[in-house]
Order: structure tokens, then C-alpha cells, then sequence
């Protein structure tokens, strides 16, 4: 199913973004359901690279780093090529704006890696489009933190808060600047669509109110 308006065109791609921890994928899963989309899932559980990049994030940066923008490039070309409405957890935007720089930043990507990246990034991303809209998933630090202990996954578990803020400063200052479509900003300090019936409510309605005035 997709969503269409008479005589408008077709929303296609929805995407959620948001750090490590935020609830995109739980809210991806929301949405899919409510609007009967098409939910494709970062993939975390069949990444060769993910235990062993957060056990030496030096040695396994850029491995990691093309594994999900191979990843996400193969999403979104299937998305475009599709004839389904499909709701996106994180974007292809966020690995190169956020993560891949960050990691630079830290020491943990060398210049040679990142440029190659980065360089690889704007190659593919010259080849899509954006989001028809991009849900931002603001959250503070103990949320984040909050979700990412309770679903308990090991790899997980070295994760240093100093990281977690890094990344989120650099979401803020990416969507602050963001202007390739339509985008929402949800607080997720405020509203829990997971566990509070009425606050999916409310994103539901949120969402539904951009995608009506999207053309």
C-alpha cells in the first residue's frame, strides 16, 4: 500500500532517524503497522562487523562504516524501484554526517578511511533521493541509555556516555541544518509510544498531519 492524494504524487519513503538507543526501530514497527508500510530494519543481528567493532572500533571503523552504507544504498534503490510505501529505520544520511565523522574525530577512522568513505557516500547518495519525510527522534542522555540497558544487548554494553553525547551533538547540529524534504521532530524524552497507548496516539496523529500537507 501506498499513500497517494488525487492528482499528487505518491509518498514513498519514510524514514526515521535518531541515535543509538532513541526508539526508531520500536517506532518504525508502530508505523508500519498503523499505516500498513513496509518496514525495512537496520540490519544489526546479520552484521558481520557490529561485536567486533565495539570491542576495537579502531580496527573495524571502516569496515563497519561501508557495511552500512552498502546496506542502506541497497534499501533505498529497492525502495524506489518498489511499488510499496516504506518506513526506513535510520538513514543513509546519518552514517555519513554523524557516524563516520565522529569517529574520525575521536581517532577511531583514519583521514585516508574517512575521505574514501565519504567520497564513496556522495557517489551513492548523488544517485537517490531523500526521504518524502524524515522523523527526527530527539532524546537526552538517560533515555537513550534507559532503552539501550533495558533491551540488553552485549555488544552494546562497552558503549561510553562521552560517545553517546558526541553523537548526539552531531544529530543536533545535522538536523539544524537539514533541508532535503519534509521533516519531523519527536521528543522522546517526553512522549513513550512505546509503553503509553494515548503518546503513540499523538505521533500517529503528528504523522498523518505532514503527510496530508506534504503536496
Amino acid at each position: 500500500m501506498s499513500i497517494e492524494t488525487p492528482g499528487h504524487s505518491q509518498v514513498k519513503y519514510i524514514a526515521i532517524a535518531g541515535n543509538i538507543g532513541a526508539g526508531k526501530t520500536t517506532l518504525c514497527t508502530q508505523l508500519g503497522r498503523q499505516f500498513g508500510w513496509e518496514v525495512h530494519y537496520e540490519s544489526t543481528e546479520d552484521n558481520p562487523y557490529l561485536s567486533d567493532f565495539y570491542n576495537d572500533m579502531h580496527r573495524w571503523s571502516f569496515n563497519l562504516q561501508i557495511y552500512f552504507l552498502n546496506s542502506r544504498y541497497r534499501q533505498i534503490l529497492k525502495i524506489l524501484q518498489g511499488e510499496r510505501t516504506v518506513i526506513q529505520d535510520r538513514t543513509i544520511f546519518e552514517d555519513a554526517y554523524i557516524f563516520a565523522p565522529n569517529l574520525h574525530d575521536m581517532g577511531l577512522m583514519s583521514s585516508r578511511d574517512f575521505n574514501n568513505y565519504f567520497d564513496l557516500f556522495r557517489t551513492m547518495s548523488s544517485q537517490v533521493q531523500a526521504p518524502d519525510l524524515l522523523i527526527y527522534l530527539r532524546a537526552g542522555i538517560p533515555t537513550l541509555v534507559s532503552h539501550i540497558q533495558s533491551r540488553g544487548r552485549d555488544y552494546e554494553g562497552n558503549m561510553s556516555l562521552d560517545y553517546l553525547k558526541r553523537l548526539n551533538e552531531r544529530y543536533e547540529n545535522w538536523i539544524s541544518g537539514y533541508d532535503e524534504g519534509k521533516l519531523l521532530i519527536i521528543n522522546a524524552d517526553e512522549i513513550d509510544f512505546d509503553r503509553n497507548v494515548e503518546d503513540l496516539g499523538k505521533v500517529i496523529n503528528m504523522v498523518n498531519a505532514e503527510l496530508h500537507g506534504l503536496f
